[in-house]
């Protein structure tokens, strides 16, 4: 929040935009002035055309605007980012910058440097009682996600000289630094798991159920991703 508007990381779903401007008029009176895109992914963007028609601008990395074209999405952004870019709004200031691919290749990580708080999208998650799952959700190869990029991309982050100690997750509660650490360690762990079962000749079952007693990769969310993290891990 700042004296002069305010700067949203992501706007949900459509239908959660009437909650989404309620949450913020009931903590200020100023208007919603720029959304920063973390991704490409609905649960990301679904409020982006109704936030443009009420003349919010909104900001993405250059793949996940790319992405939001191809796929035909509502709500592409007007404003687009190579590798960084800064919002300066009411004496204080946000950069999105793009560490590389992961989750997707467009993953935008959001920094606070004045409150030392990063948004990390879902490049970081955490598990919840409806959702427990102790690493990514998934590796969206359809939007040239990659598993192997994935612990670079965080490695970026944490040696970034970013100051911050608290990590907004994509999904899951508001964590601290050492959580990002944890499972950045976590996911390194998982990938060479997985890498070593297909080497070996494991089958898309094998890996499935190591994922899920392992790691805690509910099934639902492993078989989006399986076959092609095994076949970028062969």
């Amino acid at each position: 929040m700042t004296d002069e508007g305010v700067i949203l990381i992501d706007d949900k779903f459509e239908q959660d935009y009437p909650e989404i401007i309620a949450k913020v008029k009931s903590v200020t009176d100023k208007p919603i002035r720029y959304v920063l895109n973390t991704h490409q992914h609905g649960d990301q963007t679904g409020g982006n055309a109704k936030m443009l028609a009420a003349s919010v601008e909104i900001i993405a990395q250059k793949n996940a605007r790319a992405n939001m074209v191809t796929g035909k999405m509502p709500g592409v952004p007007r404003i687009s980012f190579t590798e960084e870019t800064e919002v300066f709004l009411g004496g204080k200031e946000v950069r999105a910058h793009y560490f590389g691919r992961g989750h997707t290749n467009g993953d935008a990580v959001i920094y606070f440097p004045a409150d030392r708080v990063v948004h990390t999208g879902d490049l970081f998650t955490v598990a919840t009682s409806t959702a427990p799952v102790t690493i990514a959700p998934f590796i969206d190869y359809s939007a040239s996600g990659s598993a192997v990029e994935w612990t670079r991309t965080l490695d970026g982050v944490l040696n970034s000289g970013w100051n911050f100690d608290v990590a907004i997750p994509g999904h899951g509660p508001v964590s601290k630094r050492e959580d990002v650490v944890a499972y950045r360690k976590n996911f390194e762990a998982m990938r060479n798991r997985v890498s070593s079962m297909v080497r070996g000749g494991k089958s898309k079952d094998d890996v499935s159920k190591m994922l899920a007693t392992e790691f805690g990769w509910a099934a639902t969310a492993s078989a989006r991703s399986i076959d092609p993290m095994m076949a970028e891990l062969k």
